[in-house]
C-alpha cells in the first residue's frame, strides 16, 4: 500500500496503526459518493527485522459533494469500559458546515462512531483529544470541549493565548496548562514573587480541571518567567504530598531549549540542535534512562537523555514520524524514527529502532546474511545485562528500605529522649501522632494506665528528698568526670547504681543522651584502703539472665555502662564521657540521673528489687570555664603530701585503669619498693589517705597513683592507677631494675583470692536459701503471703525412736507415720503456682546462680 500525505501513525500495545484514506477497488462503488478509512495492524518480526501486516479493517463514509479529512489520532480510555482504544477524528467539509465525528477503533479492527458535533469553523489551534474520548480546543483565545457523555459543546470561563499540555494530573482529573494574559489581584498576594512574574512578564501559567471547572496555581508547574517561551510541555510525574501538588515537567522553548522543572522551578536546561521543536515525548528505556525525544518542524528529530545533566544523546533528519512503544517486545520502552524515502513509499520501508543501548534495529540490513554471530550476542548480551540491572535495582531498593528503617528508628529514640527529660523535670509529654510518625501502635490504647505504671510512678515518693550530698565536676585530660556523691542511708538500699547525662538542649538531630561508662569508687571512713569498680567482663554466658522488668531497664541502649558492680561501702558514683564532642557545642547543660535498685526486704526474707530513675541535679559545661581551669585537677605537694581534694583523687582514680600486682621475693624483702616509689617516681602520699601516693615524676608517668601494701616483708601487693598501658609499661619497667634478683611479679586481674572465696561462699549461702526457700513455695488462697507449714496442718510427734520400736504396735505405729510423711511431702512438692509467682522465683533463683557463677569466673582468672 502506498503512503499519501494524509496518512497517520499511531503507536499501540508494540503495534503501529497506519490509517489512510482512499477510494473503493470496485467499480460499482467507485462514484466519488463514498471514501474508507482503512487501518492497518503492523507488527514488527524479529526474524526478519521487518514490519509485517497482521490485520486490517476499514470504515466507508458517505461523501457526496463533501471533503473528508483525518485531523489526528491518539489513544484514549473509554469512559465505559476503562480501556485504551485508539481514537481518530475526522472531518466532514461542506460548502456551509463542517462536521467532525470521532470513531474508535476496537481490536477486531471494527470502527465505532463515539460522537459528533457541527460547526461554523475549522478547528486549527491546539487540538487535543483526551480521556472519555472527549476533544479540546482554542479558538479566538476562548478553550472549548466536547465529551461523549454529553456530546455538547462546552466553553470555559477562562481567555488563553496558548495550551502547553492536556493530561491527567492526581485528584485534579484532566487538567489543562496553558497561558494567559496576567490577571493581577486587587488585594496583596502571599506569593510575592508569583505576582512580581505576572507584572514584569504581562502573562502567566494557569492549569484548568475541567471535571471540577477549578483553577490551579501556574507556580506548581513553572514560574510566570517562562511563559512567553515555552511552546509544549510534558508532564512527567505528579503526585501530593501533605495536600501539595508536586510536578515533575519538561518544556521546550522557540529560543531552541528543553529545561526540566522540579516543583516549580528549573532543575536543568539543553539546547537543542535545531530551530522551531514543535512536541516532546517521554520514553524509558531497558536501562531505566529517561529519553525525550523532541521533534521539530523541519521534519528533523533527536533525543535528550537526562542522567546527571540535560545532553543531547542523537539527532536525525528527515524524519516523518516518531513513535513510543515496545515494538520488540522486551518489557520497556524504544523510539521507532519513520524517515522520508522519495524513492521508497511504501508502509514502513525506512525506520529505526533504538533506546540508545543495546537495542539497535535498521531498514535496509540483512541481519541474516551480514552479522549473523553478532546477533546471538546482542541476544545474550542484552538479556544478561538485563538480569544485572535487575539485581541491581533490588539492592537499590534494599538499601532505601535500610535508610527509611534506619530514619524511622533515629526519629523513635529521639522521642523516647525528649520523654525522658520530661519525665525527671516533671514536665507533660505529648506522643506525637502515630500514624503522622508512620507507626502503628502494638497495645491496646486504654484510657487508664495499668497497676504496673502507678506503682512504677509512686516510687519516686519513695526517694528520700535528701539524697545527695555533693553533685560535682571535673577535666581530665579527654575526658569529663561527673561525681554524684550518696548519703549513706539512701546507698546501702540500693544496687546496680550508674548515672546517665542527658542533655538540657532540644537537639532534633542528634540524641540528647550521652554516651558514658558509670564507676563506683570506695573509701571506707578510716581512709587506709582504696579500691576502684569498674565495669567487668562477663564470663561465657551458661544461664539465661531473666528479667521482669527488662523494658524499663535503660541501661540496656549502652553497651558501655556498668551492668554489674560491687558495692559494698560505696558513696560516690562516677560517670566518665569524651569532653571533645560536648566542646562542640561551646556551652552545655546537662542532666544527671542516677538508675538503681531498690531493695525491699519483705517478712519472709525474700528481697523485692524496683528500678528507679532519680534525678541529681544538672552541671554546666562551657568552653571558658574549660579556659580558665575552673574544672581542672590541682595535685601539689606541700610538706611532703599532696594537696590533691577527695574529688580530684576520684576523678583521677575514674579516667585510670587499675592493675593489681602481687610481688614475692624469697631471698630479700621488699623494702626497696618503697625507695623507689618515694624516690625515684617522686611519690607523695595524699595527706587524707596516706596508704595511696601520688607520682609528681615529669614525663607521662606523672599523674600515676600507687598503692604498696606489705603483707610480710617478703611479700606485697602493689596496684597501680594510670591513663594506659604505655604508662604502664615505663613504671614496670622502673621497677624492675630495683627488685632484688629472684623475684616474681604476679599480674592479679580479679583482685585478692582472699575475698574473692569470701564472696563465692556467700553468693553460695544465698543461692542455697534461695533455692530451698523456692523448693516448697505454695501460694495461699488469702493472697500472695508466702508459707511453709505442712498441708494437714499437723505437727509430727517427736516421740523416742527407740520406745516405738519396742513393741509390735509402737513398729506398725512407726510406719504409719513414715508413710503419711512421705505422702505429705510428695503432696507438697506437686503444689501449683500461677504464671507470675513462678515468673519471680525464677528470677530469683537466676539472679542467685549468675552471682556466684560470676565470681566462680573471677577467682579463675585470679
Amino acid at each position: 500500500m502506498l503512503l499519501g500525505e494524509q496518512d497517520q501513525f499511531l503507536s499501540y500495545n508494540g503495534e503501529v496503526l497506519v490509517f489512510q484514506l482512499s477510494n473503493p477497488k470496485h467499480a460499482e462503488e467507485a462514484d466519488n459518493k463514498t471514501m474508507n478509512l482503512c487501518v492497518r495492524r503492523m507488527a514488527f518480526n524479529r526474524d526478519t527485522k521487518l514490519f509485517v501486516q497482521k490485520s486490517s479493517g476499514a470504515f466507508s463514509m458517505g461523501a457526496s459533494h463533501s471533503k473528508i479529512e483525518m485531523v489526528c489520532c491518539s489513544c484514549t480510555t473509554d469512559s465505559r469500559t476503562g480501556l485504551i482504544l485508539p481514537c481518530i477524528l475526522m472531518k466532514k467539509q461542506k460548502r456551509n458546515s463542517i462536521k467532525y465525528f470521532l470513531l474508535l477503533l476496537h481490536s477486531s479492527n471494527q470502527f465505532e462512531p463515539s460522537f459528533y458535533f457541527k460547526l461554523d469553523y475549522e478547528l486549527k489551534e491546539d487540538i487535543r483529544l483526551f480521556a472519555g474520548p472527549s476533544l479540546l480546543w482554542r479558538h479566538a483565545n476562548k478553550l472549548f470541549y466536547i465529551s461523549s457523555n454529553t456530546c455538547v459543546v462546552q466553553s470555559a470561563p477562562v481567555h488563553l493565548s496558548c495550551v502547553v499540555w492536556t493530561g491527567e494530573i492526581v485528584g485534579e482529573g484532566t487538567v489543562v496548562l496553558g497561558i494567559r494574559t496576567a490577571c493581577l489581584p486587587e488585594t496583596k498576594d502571599p506569593d510575592g514573587f508569583s505576582v512580581s512574574d505576572r507584572a514584569i512578564w504581562g502573562s502567566e501559567f494557569f492549569g484548568y480541571a475541567i471535571q471540577s471547572q477549578t483553577f490551579l496555581s501556574g507556580t506548581c508547574f513553572m514560574p510566570h518567567a517562562y511563559s512567553r517561551v515555552v511552546s509544549s510541555a510534558y508532564i512527567c510525574r505528579s503526585e501530593r504530598l501533605r495536600k501539595q501538588l508536586r510536578i515533575s515537567l519538561v518544556a521546550i522553548t522557540h529560543k531552541n531549549q528543553l529545561i526540566w522543572f522540579q516543583n516549580g522551578a528549573p532543575k536543568g536546561v539543553c539546547e537543542l540542535p535545531y530551530e522551531n521543536p514543535c512536541s516532546v515525548k517521554p520514553a524509558v528505556t531497558s536501562s531505566s534512562d529517561l529519553l525525550f525525544a523532541v521533534s521539530f518542524a523541519s521534519g528533523n528529530s533527536c533525543v535528550v537523555q537526562r542522567r546527571d545533566s540535560l545532553q543531547v544523546a542523537s539527532k536525525w533528519q528527515k524524519v516523518k514520524c516518531v513513535l513510543v512503544d515496545d515494538f520488540i517486545g522486551s518489557g520497556s520502552e524504544q523510539l521507532l524514527l519513520l524517515f522520508k524515502d522519495d524513492s521508497n513509499t511504501d508502509v514502513l520501508s525506512t525506520f529505526k529502532i533504538t533506546d540508545l543501548g543495546e537495542v539497535n534495529y535498521a531498514s535496509g540490513i540483512n541481519y541474516k546474511h551480514d552479522v549473523p554471530a553478532a546477533e546471538g550476542l546482542q541476544e545474550n548480551g542484552l538479556l544478561t545485562v538485563r538480569a544485572l540491572e535487575t539485581r541491581l535495582q533490588a539492592g537499590w531498593t534494599s538499601v532505601r528500605e535500610l535508610q527509611q528503617h534506619l530514619g524511622l528508628q533515629k526519629r523513635v529514640i529521639l522521642e523516647s529522649c525528649r520523654a525522658l527529660i520530661d519525665l525527671v523535670e516533671e514536665r507533660t509529654h505529648i506522643l506525637p501522632n502515630s500514624k503522622e510518625e508512620g507507626l502503628v501502635s502494638l497495645w491496646d490504647d486504654v484510657e487508664n494506665p495499668p497497676d504496673s505504671l502507678s506503682k512504677e510512678t509512686s516510687s519516686a515518693s519513695e526517694v528520700p528528698e535528701h539524697f545527695t550530698e555533693e553533685l560535682w565536676q571535673r577535666v581530665a585530660g579527654d575526658s569529663l568526670v561527673v561525681g554524684v556523691k550518696l548519703t549513706e542511708s539512701f546507698y546501702l538500699s540500693l544496687s546496680d547504681v550508674s548515672l546517665s547525662l542527658v542533655m538540657d538542649q532540644d537537639f532534633s538531630s542528634i540524641s540528647p543522651i550521652i554516651k558514658c561508662q558509670s564507676k563506683i569508687i570506695k573509701l571506707n571512713k578510716a581512709f587506709s584502703a582504696l579500691a576502684v569498680s569498674s565495669s567487668q567482663i562477663e564470663p561465657p554466658p551458661k544461664k539465661m539472665k531473666l528479667d521482669l522488668h527488662s523494658k524499663n531497664d535503660l541501661r540496656k541502649e549502652f553497651p558501655k555502662r556498668s551492668s554489674r558492680i560491687q558495692l559494698d561501702g560505696a558513696m560516690t558514683v562516677i560517670a566518665v564521657t569524651s569532653l571533645p564532642p560536648l566542646l562542640a557545642f561551646h556551652r552545655v547543660c546537662c542532666i544527671v540521673l542516677l538508675h538503681a535498685r531498690k531493695q525491699n526486704h519483705q517478712n519472709d526474707g525474700l528481697q523485692q528489687s524496683k528500678k528507679i530513675t532519680v534525678l541529681c541535679g544538672k552541671i554546666l559545661l562551657s568552653l571558658e570555664d574549660i579556659s580558665s581551669g575552673r574544672y581542672s585537677i590541682k595535685m601539689l605537694r606541700d610538706n611532703s603530701y599532696c594537696t590533691g581534694s577527695m574529688e580530684d583523687i576520684l576523678a583521677v582514680l575514674a579516667v585510670s585503669v587499675r592493675f593489681s600486682f602481687q610481688i614475692v621475693s624469697c631471698d630479700c624483702t621488699l623494702t626497696p619498693v618503697s625507695s623507689w616509689l618515694l624516690g625515684e617516681m617522686e611519690c607523695t602520699p595524699f595527706k587524707e589517705c596516706q596508704d595511696n601516693i601520688f607520682c609528681h615524676k615529669a614525663g607521662i608517668v606523672h599523674g600515676t597513683i600507687f598503692n604498696w601494701a606489705l603483707k610480710n616483708p617478703f611479700e606485697g601487693a602493689l596496684t597501680i592507677f594510670c591513663r594506659n598501658l604505655t604508662v604502664l609499661f615505663q613504671c614496670l619497667h622502673s621497677l624492675t631494675r630495683v627488685l632484688p634478683p629472684g623475684c616474681s611479679v604476679k599480674l592479679l586481674r580479679s583482685g585478692s583470692k582472699a575475698v574473692l572465696n569470701e564472696q563465692l561462699a556467700l553468693a553460695l549461702e544465698k543461692e542455697m536459701l534461695t533455692l530451698k526457700n523456692s523448693l516448697f513455695l505454695k501460694e495461699t488462697k488469702a493472697g500472695n503471703s508466702f508459707t511453709w507449714e505442712n498441708e494437714s496442718g499437723k505437727k509430727i510427734n517427736n516421740a523416742p525412736l527407740a520406745s516405738l520400736l519396742d513393741t509390735e504396735e509402737g513398729v506398725q505405729q512407726f510406719r504409719k507415720k513414715l508413710q503419711k510423711e512421705r505422702e505429705e511431702s510428695v503432696q507438697s512438692l506437686n503444689q501449683t503456682l500461677n504464671g507470675a509467682l513462678y515468673q519471680k522465683t525464677a528470677l530469683k533463683i537466676a539472679e542467685a546462680q549468675l552471682s556466684s557463677d560470676m565470681i566462680v569466673w573471677r577467682l579463675a582468672k585470679s
